[in-house]
C-alpha cells in the first residue's frame, strides 16, 4: 500500500525523476508556458508553486532554497525580479494547467502548464497598440471652422453629357 506517499514516481528512479522536475521548472520559468503530459505537469506545479512562495519572501535563505532546484543563476534572478512582482497580490495558485487531449503517437494525455500572470507586451506589440498623439489646439486664437462652399443653383441644374444623350 502507498499510504502517505505524495510523490508520483513517473516511472523513473529518484535521480532521473529529480532531474526531470528540475528541467521542467527551468523550462517553465524561462518560457512561462510549456507543453507536457498531465502527470508531469501536476508534479511540476507542486514544485513551481513552492519555489514562487519561497521567492516572495526575498531573503538570502529563500534564494538559496530556490537555487537548489534551478540550475541557472540568471533564471533565479528572473524569478525574483520579474516573475514574483507580477504575482505579489496572489497568495497561491501561481500556475494553471490546460488539458489538450491525447498525444497522437502513444495516446498520453497532454497538457499545457503556464504561469497565471502574463508577460507585459513586448516592444513590437506595444508599437502597434499605441494611439497616435492628437494634434494640439492653438492656445491664443480659437480656430474657426470653415464651412464648405455650397454649389450654385446653376451647377446643380447642369446635366452630364451622358444624361443628355439618354434624354434625347
Amino acid at each position: 500500500m502507498r499510504h502517505g506517499r505524495k510523490i508520483k514516481k513517473l516511472g523513473r528512479k529518484w535521480a532521473h525523476r529529480r532531474a526531470l522536475i528540475r528541467n521542467l521548472l527551468c523550462a517553465l520559468f524561462t518560457h512561462e508556458r510549456i507543453k507536457t503530459t498531465i502527470s508531469k505537469a501536476k508534479e511540476a506545479r507542486r514544485f513551481a508553486d513552492r519555489l514562487i512562495t519561497f521567492a516572495k519572501v526575498n531573503t538570502l535563505a529563500a534564494r538559496r532554497e530556490v537555487r537548489k532546484y534551478l540550475a541557472d543563476e540568471s533564471l533565479v534572478h528572473k524569478l525574483f525580479s520579474e516573475i514574483v512582482p507580477r504575482l505579489k497580490d496572489r497568495t497561491s495558485g501561481y500556475t494553471r494547467i490546460f488539458r489538450l487531449g491525447p498525444r497522437p503517437g502513444d495516446g498520453a494525455e497532454m497538457a499545457i502548464i503556464e504561469l497565471v500572470a502574463k508577460k507585459e507586451a513586448t516592444q513590437k506589440e506595444k508599437v502597434g497598440k499605441e494611439k497616435k498623439p492628437k494634434a494640439k489646439k492653438p492656445k491664443g486664437k480659437v480656430a474657426q471652422k470653415e464651412e464648405p462652399k455650397k454649389a450654385s443653383k446653376e451647377k446643380s441644374k447642369q446635366t452630364s453629357p451622358v444624361e443628355e444623350t439618354k434624354s434625347k
